[in-house]
């Protein structure tokens, strides 16, 4: 395991720190070029903040592999006085619904925005995150040719767009130091501010069904309470902890185990033990203490503890969201309310037992037959880009 963490999975701090600063510095020119080019504030604007927030494993210490992909929130600036307000939609899974406040005389005075970023659902206007998005891609394409003029000696960069999803921006540093020329490609995730560090963000397309009603939810994005928690949980934990250790090794096994799989169980494995499936167990394990047996002496007793506890998880199909009513939290985490006060949520609703069952099966045969996993599934000819 150790050998497996140091080879195909430790990523060079040195490689991934120019990759971030690449990014960093690409990001806050677009941004920057993106708000002086967009409209003046009104009843018709849909403008971009001027900051962004940067989220995802590269920057919760956790990345594996390759430093090539990277996740960056862009806030946006709505009109005045017209809040967005989240709600509980129907059925399983973290998924809220975004509606608009309508007072009197409110459709009247924001016609033009209601018609270019909002859909009619059930009498009531709601923030359409497809319109949304389609604008956000335009407006960044617009703005590349200023930020290309900037950076060209820099680095190349292009954007690309796939329906109903956010857009890539693809950097490729110009750059005489070797461990600079990786390419990375960073998602730009257009987010809708709530305050107190949440956002709002568009919900990835499921199919065809109910498209109107989809348009309309808006999934809660939490990376920045996870930003805080793991920073907690940094001063808690032993200098020479193992915990986000534990989480790329059980990453990189969960990654070779899915190369052997057929479809549609690949598929299943990939989304039940999703990252962020399996960083919330981390999350709930850690809590449990105590934290001093995290040391990285523990390495193998505490891996096979997270293991077990997400057979167990898979078993009972439950694993609760870590901030969504969590009533059990460290003091020292502060929350804001509406995490406090919302309903608790299930992430292994959406799943039927018998998937979890065959999923918990094959999650124990991986770790008890992690040696041959990892040499069978680690030659070249299985290695295959993730998705």
């Amino acid at each position: 395991l150790e050998s497996f963490h140091g080879r195909q999975l430790r990523l060079s701090p040195h490689v991934l720190g120019h990759s971030k600063a690449h990014v960093g510095r690409v990001v806050a020119e677009l941004v920057r070029a993106g708000r002086a080019q967009g409209l003046p504030p009104g009843p018709a604007a849909l403008g971009l903040r001027g900051d962004f927030v940067c989220i995802g494993s590269a920057y919760e210490q956790h990345k594996v592999r390759s430093p090539d992909r990277f996740d960056v929130l862009v806030p946006l600036r709505l009109p005045p006085r017209l809040e967005p307000r989240p709600r509980r939609a129907d059925g399983p899974g973290p998924r809220f619904a975004c509606g608009l406040w309508a007072g009197a005389g409110w459709h009247r005075r924001y016609r033009p925005f209601i018609e270019a970023f909002c859909v009619e659902l059930q009498g009531r206007g709601h923030l359409s995150s497809a319109l949304v998005l389609r604008w956000f891609q335009g407006h960044l394409q617009r703005c590349l040719g200023a930020v290309r003029y900037r950076l060209q000696e820099r680095c190349r960069i292009s954007l690309s767009a796939c329906a109903g999803r956010p857009p890539t921006l693809h950097i490729v540093p110009c750059s005489d130091y070797v461990c600079c020329h990786i390419s990375m490609a960073v998602r730009l995730i257009p987010a809708i501010p709530l305050g107190d560090a949440l956002y709002l963000v568009a919900l990835p397309p499921e199919g065809p069904p109910e498209p109107l009603a989809s348009e309309a939810l808006w999934g809660l994005n939490t990376s920045r309470q996870e930003q805080r928690l793991l920073n907690w949980l940094k001063e808690q934990v032993p200098t020479s902890s193992c915990h986000l250790k534990c989480l790329q090794i059980l990453k990189g096994l969960r990654d070779l185990r899915g190369q052997g799989l057929e479809e549609p169980f690949c598929s299943q494995w990939g989304q039940v033990l999703s990252s962020y499936v399996l960083k919330t167990a981390l999350f709930s394990l850690l809590l449990r203490g105590p934290l001093e047996a995290w040391d990285e002496r523990f390495l193998v007793e505490r891996l096979e503890d997270l293991v077990l506890y997400l057979r167990d998880c898979l078993r009972k199909q439950l694993l609760m969201h870590f901030f969504l009513g969590n009533t059990s939290l460290p003091e020292a985490v502060v929350l804001p309310r509406f995490l406090k006060e919302a309903a608790p949520v299930n992430l292994l609703a959406t799943f039927d037992r018998h998937t979890l069952d065959l999923i918990a099966f094959q999650l124990i045969s991986t770790w008890v037959q992690a040696p041959h996993v990892i040499r069978m599934y680690s030659s070249p000819r299985y290695l295959r880009p993730a998705p």
